[in-house]
């Protein structure tokens, strides 16, 4: 019987806490990955860990290493690189284990979500996707899913938001000495963020993702015609528009990079969901910067100062499942 190890704190379960881009890219790699891992039937009912008395098989860890074996370039099943596997395949073990443990600890939270609140995330995902309830269900037949499938993992990220607001966001606080002191020290970094949109770039795994990045950097391709010709992510036919910022729904992992971006500036490569990914931040139509006094700029510095306290917050309450938990690793 073996403690789990420490896990890195960016969980299964953190992008799916409020970002409403971060959803949708992340439904959406699930589709796309879902039919790509098959794993050997000799594999299928053997225990990769216990946690709690719940159990996750080497079938489920398989399926949910796909996204970080794509992104080093391994195939499912490559024994020439069975070292590179075995890390990959620990490091979202422990992934897994803590979704799990906040999934169990929200009974003692009594976290739910009821069938309404799963309605209405699915409406918002296919204005997003612009897409007809009827041509939604086409596509999760067409991935071989089914809307139940997909209405249970709704109904756990809706559940996890909830556990985090509980345990962490309502355990952070800003001061108003705090927030004055960042006002007065960037003042001029502060300007209207309403009407921002982001901007989704997401690389299939076959082109070169470091030249094209180059490319947009140098200007010699727009974000918007390099998004229209590569992505794999919705809405590359609008430049990747994933419609406007709801900064007050940003977890803390795209928080902290939006968060720094000006309007125009697009990031450097970041890995999302086993692939390598960019983000755009502008305003549609263009117009200038309008500079905030304190009072309009609190709620803009709130959510940058509450960032790292909720990171940290994170944490501690992690550390707290892991110490309280009985977990049996059998790898």
């Amino acid at each position: 019987m073996r403690k789990l190890h420490p896990v890195c704190h960016k969980c299964v379960f953190l992008p799916d806490l409020g970002v409403k881009v971060g959803k949708i890219a992340s439904l959406f790699m699930f589709f796309y990955f879902i039919c790509l891992a098959v794993p050997d039937a000799a594999q299928l009912n053997k225990v990769a860990a216990v946690v709690n008395g719940q159990v996750i098989t080497m079938y489920d860890l398989q399926k949910e290493a796909v996204p970080e074996l794509a992104r080093a370039r391994i195939k499912p099943g490559d024994k020439s690189r069975q070292k590179d596997v075995d890390a990959i395949l620990r490091r979202v073990l422990d992934m897994m284990i803590m979704d799990i443990l906040v999934a169990q600890d929200a009974k003692r939270l009594k976290a739910t979500a009821t069938p309404a609140e799963v309605d209405s995330e699915i409406t918002r995902i296919l204005k997003e996707r612009r897409l007809s309830r009827k041509d939604f269900e086409a596509q999760l037949a067409q991935q071989k899913l089914t809307l139940d499938s997909v209405r249970k993992s709704i109904e756990k990220n809706i559940m996890r938001q909830k556990i985090m607001a509980m345990e962490v966001g309502r355990k952070v606080v800003v001061t108003p000495e705090e927030i004055n002191a960042y006002y007065e020290a960037h003042k001029d970094q502060l300007f209207d963020r309403s009407g921002l949109h982001m901007g989704l770039l997401v690389y299939p795994p076959n082109v070169n993702a470091e030249s094209i990045a180059s490319q947009i950097k140098s200007g010699k391709i727009s974000f918007a015609q390099a998004a229209a010709k590569y992505s794999i992510a919705p809405n590359k036919d609008k430049g990747g528009d994933a419609g406007p910022v709801e900064w007050d729904r940003l977890n803390p992992e795209w928080g902290e990079r939006l968060n720094k971006m000006r309007p125009g500036d697009v990031t450097a490569l970041f890995p999302l969901q086993g692939f390598k990914a960019q983000v755009h931040l502008f305003r549609p139509g263009g117009g200038e910067e309008k500079p905030l006094t304190l009072q309009e700029a609190t709620p803009q510095i709130d959510a940058i100062l509450r960032q790292p306290k909720a990171k940290g917050r994170f944490e501690d309450y992690s550390k707290q499942l892991r110490n309280k938990a009985v977990i049996d690793i059998r790898l």
